[in-house]
């Protein structure tokens, strides 16, 4: 019986240090509003997703976009191959988020933990941007449209903030990224709006 328990003490040690090793499985979200292509792979409605179907909330990357970051081509995946789904444009097909041109809308993000934030910042599609094409900073405006200072707090499991969206026509992307104030990752989600 000793030996069994010192077995089971040894063992849930080990899954200790594992998880505790492993920093950034703590501090993982997504945008679900409005929803991301990694949310719409998850609760099923878009299928052949690959692995983000398992883990919409890890989709992490370098900060520091857009002069550093992914590559472009690769935003939607943060740049991870294994997430490669998350960029192919699937010749339209990925269902899109009613918006309002011009008007105030409330963005919101899911955590499974939190961590320490430097800011959150949304970037779109400019008007007569290549929708076929897997999106680039040459499509995307320079400039955030929206910036959410964050001061190193650390948000709660779902946290919105509302914002003025562009105007525009038709369809967009709208590309979110969560800089982590203490790590050099960010987390991107990329959503599908219809004007």
């Amino acid at each position: 019986m000793r030996k069994k328990i010192g077995a089971a003490v040894v063992g849930l040690a080990i899954a200790g240090v594992s998880f505790v090793g492993t920093g950034s499985a703590s501090s993982h979200g997504y945008t679900d509003q409005p929803l991301s292509r990694q949310k719409l792979c998850a609760n099923g409605t878009v299928s052949n997703c690959g692995n983000i179907q398992w883990e919409p909330q890890s989709v992490e990357g370098p900060k520091g976009f857009p002069a550093a970051g992914p590559a472009d081509g690769k935003l939607c995946s943060a740049g991870l191959s294994q997430f490669n789904q998350l960029n192919d444009q699937r010749n339209g097909a990925w269902p899109t988020t009613k918006v309002t041109s011009g008007a105030s809308y409330n963005f919101r993000w899911q955590f499974t933990a939190s961590h320490a934030t430097t800011d959150f910042k949304y970037y779109i599609t400019k008007q007569g941007w290549n929708s076929n094409a897997p999106l680039t900073r040459a499509a995307l405006e320079t400039q955030p449209f929206l910036t959410v200072p964050y001061n190193n707090a650390r948000p709660p499991f779902t946290l919105s903030h509302s914002g003025q969206l562009p105007n525009r026509t038709g369809r967009h992307m709208i590309l979110g990224v969560w800089t982590i104030a203490d790590t050099a990752m960010a987390f991107y989600s990329c959503s599908d709006v219809q004007f």
